[in-house]
């Protein structure tokens, strides 16, 4: 087995917080920076970052494919990990830090996913990152509008003076 990484990342004109706000929050933000490809996502324990687990469907080429994750926050307000349940063990990492001004951030989405080696591995690789990278592109653009005017229901930085 081989490790296929796939990283994209954006500067967008919205405070950190925010954004980190809307990625941990699996019950209301989080569903709505996902792209289409994504559905059926389901809360099965906590639904606020670190101890959240969640089941969801994706559509791949065509096919529907489900997993399930577990998340951690390695850096609280920071970066936030969804680890892969089932066999194929895909592991997403967020990270989030304040930008060059203001009320910007720069956001990277780091996927890392097991194939197989040699050929069939590289092929695995290729077809993922090339499946992968447009929807990340996509979810980064989603998480900067959404994030602009995002009232978090119970996420605890909603209290942030500077979330207000």
């Amino acid at each position: 087995m081989a490790t296929r990484t796939i990283t994209v990342s954006a500067n967008l004109p919205v405070a950190p917080e925010r954004a980190y706000a809307v990625l941990a929050d699996y019950l209301d933000g989080h569903r709505r920076i996902l792209p289409p490809q994504f559905t059926e996502m389901t809360v099965e324990q906590g639904g606020i970052g670190a101890g959240t687990i969640i089941r969801c469907q994706m559509t791949a080429f065509g096919r529907k494919q489900n997993f399930r994750a577990a998340i951690t926050e390695p850096e609280p307000g920071r970066v936030l990990v969804e680890t892969g349940l089932d066999a194929k063990r895909v592991v997403t990492t967020s990270i989030v830090d304040p930008g060059h001004h203001a009320n910007e951030c720069h956001v990277t989405f780091t996927t890392e996913l097991l194939v197989r080696g040699g050929l069939i591995g590289m092929i695995e690789g290729f077809m993922a990152e090339r499946y992968l990278r447009p929807i990340y592109v996509e979810e980064l653009q989603r998480l900067g509008q959404v994030a602009a005017t995002y009232t978090p229901a119970n996420h605890p930085l909603k209290t942030n003076a500077r979330f207000a």
